[in-house]
C-alpha cells in the first residue's frame, strides 16, 4: 500500500509548492491512476517516491513505514518505479538492462542464480519483450524500449509497482497490453500506482482516479466520480464531452473543436 498524507514538495529556488497538501491511497489488488495537466504535479508524486525532491510537508509511506526511514536496497525492494524519461549511460544487451531489477538481491556483482533468472524470464515475457532480448538497447524503437523498462520494473518483483507515462510511444494493441499487465499484476495483489495522460486507457482499466490540477488534488474516487464532463473540462479548459465507451460501457473522454 502506498500512502501519501498531505504531501507537499517545492523545487530548489521554486516560488511556491509544486505539489500542496496532496493525500491518496494506492491500495494492492487495484489499479490507482494518477491524472491531470501538464504540470500539474503528477511526475513529482514519482520522483517524491524515489526520494528526488524535497518534500516540505507531509509524508510518503509504503505499507505503513515511512520512505525517508528506507535505505535504498529496501526502497528498491519494496518499490518498483519506471520514470518517465531514461536513457542507459551506455548501450547494453537488453537482456542485461532487464536484469538490474535483480540488483537489490544481490551482493555487489555476483552472478545471478536461478531465482534470479525465472523472475528475468517472468519479466521478458510479461512485458512482451522476448524477441529483443539479444538485441542492443540502442538498437530499440521507442516503443520497444518503453516495453523493455517495464520489463526490468517487472524483474524487481517489488509488491508496489509506480509507472508514469508507461504507454509513451506504444501503438495501440500495446497500449492495451500494457494496462491488461497492471489489472493482472494488481489482481494478484500488488499496488499499482500509474500517473497517466490516457484518461480513456484510464477510464477502462484504473479502480481508483485522482484527479490533479495545480499541484492540488481536485477529485478523487472511482472511474465515474472522476470522469464526469464539468470536472474535466474545468480542469483541462478544453471543451469536451463525456459520453460511454459502446464496448464496455465505461466513461469516454471526446475532446471538442472550440467554435471557429
Amino acid at each position: 500500500m502506498i500512502t501519501l498524507r498531505d504531501l507537499s514538495v517545492r523545487y530548489p529556488g521554486a516560488s511556491g509548492d509544486v505539489l500542496r497538501r496532496v493525500s491518496l491511497d494506492a491500495a494492492p489488488h487495484r489499479v490507482t491512476a494518477v491524472v491531470g495537466p501538464n504540470g500539474s504535479g503528477k511526475s513529482t508524486i514519482v520522483r517524491a517516491l524515489l526520494g528526488r525532491v524535497p518534500v516540505t510537508g507531509g509524508s510518503a509511506a509504503v505499507d505503513g513505514q515511512p520512505l525517508a526511514s528506507w535505505s535504498t536496497v529496501e526502497r528498491a525492494r519494496r518499490l518498483a518505479v519506471v520514470v518517465q524519461r531514461e536513457e542507459p549511460a551506455f548501450p547494453m544487451r537488453v537482456r542485461d538492462y532487464v536484469a538490474l531489477g535483480r540488483h537489490p538481491y544481490r551482493p555487489g556483482w555476483t552472478p545471478l542464480g536461478t531465482e534470479d533468472e525465472q523472475a528475468i524470464q517472468a519479466a521478458v515475457r510479461d512485458a512482451g519483450v522476448d524477441a529483443l532480448v539479444d538485441r542492443s538497447t540502442d538498437a530499440l524503437s521507442g516503443g520497444e524500449w518503453q516495453r523493455v523498462r517495464l520489463a526490468r520494473a517487472l524483474a524487481q518483483q517489488a509488491q508496489c509497482l509506480v509507472l508514469d507515462e508507461p504507454t509513451t510511444f506504444l501503438d495501440i494493441a500495446h497500449e492495451m497490453a500494457c494496462f491488461e499487465t497492471l489489472v493482472r499484476l494488481a489482481a494478484e495483489g500488488r499496488t499499482v500506482l500509474v500517473v497517466s495522460h490516457q484518461l480513456n486507457l484510464v477510464a477502462r482499466f484504473a479502480d481508483h482516479v485522482v484527479l490533479l490540477a495545480g499541484g492540488e488534488v481536485v477529485a478523487a474516487g472511482g472511474v465515474g466520480d472522476v470522469m464526469r464532463g464539468e470536472v474535466l473540462e474545468r480542469v483541462y479548459e478544453w471543451p469536451l464531452v463525456v459520453t460511454r465507451d459502446p464496448a464496455v460501457g465505461a466513461p469516454a473522454l471526446v475532446p471538442l473543436r472550440r467554435p471557429q
